[in-house]
């Protein structure tokens, strides 16, 4: 009786967790199509615009598919993990070659903002994980901190190991992050009092997903001179 309580229990809070999931999707998709309709109007009621707005428009359109898109994408990744459907394929893998795969991935947009990242630390530190989720994890938060960093601004990596973990800081040198987000970044579709107007608040989520199925944490400091990421792998 009482393990048939549990279950029932259970159920009805995984449906709970389901409408408000898909509450949530709902909410972040309807934004970008809104637009995407708006302007598709604009375009077919137009069709003398001029090359310049339209091209306006053309660009907007594509930035909203983007962003639909990576919601897409990031909701599929964040649904294995709920699932346990996620096929890791663990080894030996240096936290070096994962931050170097995870730098290259955001050097598009460290470009645009003129961002440097440094990193260094010890080359013989390992953790046992996924490489390719790992690298995901470490991309998003590299992600974080350059979309918050100033123009020609550097976000510092560091890494290493001791006896009880390894571990990745990852320091920036923007606003910082207010002091009531700090409670929430973690948390899904939640966006920050100093979030990008594009932001869809899953990249972090995502992260610290990925972090503790590898028996790692992840927390953040944050002040006005910036933030910095910790993350532990705590050795088996």
């Amino acid at each position: 009786m009482i393990k048939l309580k549990e279950s029932a229990e259970n159920s009805l809070q995984d449906k709970k967790n389901l409408k408000k999931s898909l509450e949530d999707i709902s909410h972040q998709i309807k934004t970008p199509l809104t637009s995407i309709l708006i302007m598709l109007d604009n375009l077919i009621d137009a069709p003398n615009m001029d090359i310049e707005t339209r091209q306006w428009f053309i660009r907007d359109i594509k930035k909203n598919v983007n962003s639909i898109n990576f919601l897409v994408q990031s909701l599929l990744k964040l649904s294995k993990f709920d699932t346990n459907t996620v096929n890791f394929i663990r080894e030996e893998k240096s936290l070096s070659e994962i931050i170097t795969i995870a730098k290259q991935k955001v050097s598009a947009l460290c470009d645009l903002k003129k961002v440097k990242i440094e990193s260094n630390g010890d080359e013989n530190a390992k953790i046992k994980c996924d490489f390719k989720w790992q690298v995901e994890a470490i991309t998003n938060v590299l992600k974080n901190c350059v979309e918050h960093s100033k123009t020609n601004g550097k976000i510092i990596v560091t890494y290493g190991k001791n006896n009880a973990y390894s571990f990745i800081n990852v320091k920036d040198y923007g606003d910082g992050i207010d002091e009531y987000d700090i409670n929430h970044i973690f948390e899904r579709f939640y966006k920050g009092k100093n979030a990008k107007e594009d932001s869809i608040g899953i990249g972090l989520a995502l992260s610290k997903t990925i972090i503790e199925s590898d028996n790692g944490k992840i927390s953040v400091e944050s002040d006005n001179t910036g933030t910095k990421f910790k993350i532990k792998y705590y050795i088996h």
